[in-house]
C-alpha cells in the first residue's frame, strides 16, 4: 500500500491529555481529543508505549506486551480509541519496544532465578579480568553490562540498566515478538513504529570499541535484515494495510533505503536522526552550538536523493519526545515566533515522504525552559546533569545545556487553552508546563492566520496535490547561506518550495531557474506564512522566515 498522501500524528501518551486529574495524560484523553485531530487533517495517531511499565523510561521499558500501565487507563479504554479513531478515519499504531524488556518483565526475572530458556532469551556474559565484557557505553551513560553476582556474569543494556537488550538470536524470542504484533493486529491496530530497532542484532563477537562507544558494532547488525524480512513475513506483512515505521539509530542511507524500499518487504519508512545532530559540537550532543545550516540541507538533500534514486521511503520530521521543539532550536520562538514555526512546517512537509506531526508542534509548542534540575524528569537528562557536574561545568553553564537540549522540551503537556492545569489535568501535572511563550491550541483554533490553519493547508495539499505526493524532490540554490530551496516534480508539472531559515530578508530569482514569472494561470502561490507575495525587480522576496510554495502548470 503506497502511504505517500498519509499524515502521521505523534501522541506521547503521558503528556496529551489527562482525563481522570491524576496529572498524567491517558488513554481515554486521547478518545476525548479525537475531533481536534480531525479537524487537523491527520490519518494516523502513534502511541508512544501504554504497556505495563515501571516508567524508569517513560514507558519505552516494557514489562508486558499484552497489558495496558493503569497509569494510561484498560484495555477497554484502548479498545473504545481504536473503534472511535476508525469512526473519523484516523488508525492507531503503538510503539513496540523490541530490542529490550524492562528487567521487572516475567522473562528476565524468570532468567534471574536461573531459568535456562528464559536466561537465553537476553544477552549474558562473563567478564573479563575483573572487568565487564566489553568498554560498550550505554546510551544513557556508563557502561552498558550490569553485574548479577549470583551468576558471576553481566547482562547487556544499549539503554539504561533496567532495560535488559533482548537475544534475538534466540528464535523463541523472535516468535513471542511476532505474537505480540499479531495480537495487536487482531484488536484492530492498524500500524506500528519500532523502537531502535536496527539495534536489534548484535555481533557474533563481542569485543572493546578502541575507537568509539561500541556502536559500530551493533548498529545495523548482520542479521537485521533477515530479522525484519522474518517479522514482516510472520506478522504485519499479512496485512497490506498495515503501516510500519523503523526508528534507526545511527544508520547508514545504504541500510535504510533496505529497510524501507516496499521491493524488500521489511518496513514501510525510517526514522533517521542525521539532521538532528547538527547543533551537536563534534558529535557531542551535551554541548551547545548554533545549528549548522549548510550541513542541515546537505543532509536533507543527500538522503532525498539517495532515497529517491533507490525507492526507499522516509519518515519526514523535525520533533518527537525525544527532541527538544524545532521552533526553539530552528527558528526564532520570540520576534518570530509564528513565521519560523509555519516556515519550520513547510521546510519538512513538502519533502518526498510521509511527514510527522508531534503534539503541540502544530500551535508552535517551545522548549521547556526550566531553571532547575528538580524540573527535569528525564533519565538521560538527570544522568547527565551528573556526569557534567563531575566534569566539572558550573550549575549554570549545565541548565544552559539542558534548555537546548533535554529531551524533557518534549514532554511537557499539551497546552490546550490558558486555564490553570492548561486543559491538560485538573490535578498536579507529571512534569511543569513549557515557560515559554503563551501558546495554547484553544487559541490558534480562534485564529484565522494561526499556526494550526496553516498545519491544515499543509495537510491539504499534500492529500490533493500528486506533485508533493509522488513527484521527484531536487534542490536549488545548494549553497545558500539562508534559503533551503527545492523542487518537487511530477511529469511536467511541479512543485517550488522556497523557505528562509534567518531574519535577513533574501531573494530568489525564477527567471534564473527557468521557471516564469507568477501569474494566475501557469505560475501561481499554493502557500505562504506571510499575507501577500513580496516581489521585487521579478525577484521573489522572502522576509524572515518565509515560506513560498509555487504551483508550476505546463
Amino acid at each position: 500500500m503506497n502511504f505517500n498522501d498519509k499524515v502521521i500524528y505523534q501522541i506521547y501518551v503521558k503528556s496529551f491529555m489527562d482525563s481522570n486529574g491524576d496529572g498524567l495524560g491517558d488513554i481515554a484523553g486521547i478518545t476525548s481529543r479525537l475531533s481536534y485531530l480531525e479537524k487537523l487533517g491527520v490519518d494516523y495517531l502513534w502511541l508512544t508505549p501504554v504497556f505495563v511499565s515501571p516508567m524508569n523510561d517513560n514507558g519505552y521499558d516494557v514489562a508486558d506486551y499484552r497489558k495496558i500501565d493503569p497509569s494510561f487507563g484498560t484495555m477497554e479504554d484502548l479498545e473504545n480509541l481504536i473503534k472511535e479513531a476508525k469512526k473519523r478515519g484516523m488508525g492507531i499504531m503503538l510503539d513496540m519496544v523490541f530490542n529490550h524488556t524492562s528487567t521487572a518483565h516475567e522473562w528476565f526475572q524468570r532468567a534471574l532465578q536461573g531459568n535456562p530458556k528464559y536466561k537465553d532469551y537476553y544477552i549474558f556474559k562473563k567478564g573479563a579480568d575483573g572487568a565487564p565484557p566489553t568498554n560498550w557505553e550505554s546510551k544513557f551513560g556508563g557502561n552498558a553490562w550490569e553485574y548479577v553476582p549470583q551468576f558471576d556474569e553481566y547482562y547487556l543494556h544499549l539503554f539504561d540498566k533496567t532495560q535488559a537488550d533482548l537475544n534475538w538470536e534466540n528464535e523463541e524470542v523472535r516468535k513471542e515478538l511476532y505474537d505480540i504484533v499479531n495480537f495487536w493486529l487482531n484488536k484492530g491496530v492498524s500500524g506500528f513504529r519500532f523502537d531502535v530497532v536496527n539495534l536489534i542484532s548484535k555481533p557474533d563477537l563481542f569485543e572493546n570499541d578502541a575507537l568509539g562507544d561500541g556502536r559500530r558494532f551493533y548498529t545495523d547488525g548482520p542479521k537485521i535484515h533477515q530479522y525484519l524480512k522474518e517479522l514482516n513475513r510472520n506478522s504485519f506483512g499479512q496485512k497490506e494495510d498495515s503501516l510500519t515505521v523503523g526508528e534507526m539509530s545511527s544508520t547508514s542511507l545504504e541500510n535504510c533505503v533496505r529497510y524501507s524500499n516496499p521491493s524488500e518487504k521489511e518496513l514501510s519508512m525510517v526514522f533517521n536522526f542525521h539532521h538532528l545532530k547538527v547543533d551537536y559540537e563534534k558529535g557531542d550532543k551535551w554541548s551547545l552550538k548554533p545549528f549548522d545550516f549548510q550541513e542541515l540541507k546537505d543532509i536533507f538533500d543527500h538522503w532525498q536523493t539517495g532515497m529517491q534514486e533507490h525507492q526507499g521511503n522516509m519518515a519526514l520530521f523535525y520533533n518527537n519526545h525525544d527532541q527538544p521543539r524545532v521552533v526553539s532550536r530552528f527558528g526564532h520562538d520570540k520576534k518570530y515566533h509564528k513565521e519560523s514555526a509555519k516556515m519550520l512546517a513547510t521546510s519538512i512537509h513538502m519533502l518526498r515522504g510521509i511527514p510527522y506531526i508531534y503534539q503541540g508542534e502544530e500551535f508552535g509548542m517551545t522548549n521547556a525552559y526550566f531553571t532547575s534540575i528538580h524540573e527535569y524528569r528525564d533519565v538521560e537528562s538527570t544522568n547527565y546533569y551528573e556526569i557534567l557536574r563531575k566534569e566539572g561545568l558550573p550549575e549554570e553553564r549545565i541548565l544552559e545545556i539542558l534548555q537546548a537540549k533535554s529531551r524533557d522540551n518534549g514532554r511537557t503537556p499539551v497546552l490546550w487553552n490558558d486555564e490553570e492545569g492548561r486543559g491538560f489535568t485538573h490535578g498536579t501535572p507529571w512534569i511543569p508546563f513549557a515557560k515559554g511563550p503563551s501558546v495554547s491550541a484553544e487559541k490558534d483554533l480562534n485564529e484565522s492566520d494561526s499556526i494550526f490553519s496553516y498545519y491544515q493547508k499543509l495537510i491539504k495539499l499534500r492529500k490533493t496535490n500528486p506533485v508533493i505526493q509522488e513527484g521527484s524532490y531536487e534542490i536549488l540554490e545548494k549553497d545558500h547561506p539562508s534559503l533551503f530551496c527545492y523542487v518537487r516534480a511530477l511529469g511536467e508539472k511541479k512543485v517550488l518550495v522556497l523557505n528562509n531559515f534567518y531574519d535577513q530578508e533574501e531573494a530568489f530569482s525564477l527567471k534564473s531557474h527557468g521557471f516564469p514569472p507568477v501569474d494566475e494561470k501557469k505560475v501561481r502561490l499554493l502557500l505562504s506564512n506571510y499575507k501577500e507575495l513580496c516581489i521585487k525587480d521579478e525577484k521573489i522576496c522572502l522576509r524572515p522566515y518565509e515560506s513560498v510554495i509555487i504551483g508550476v502548470e505546463p
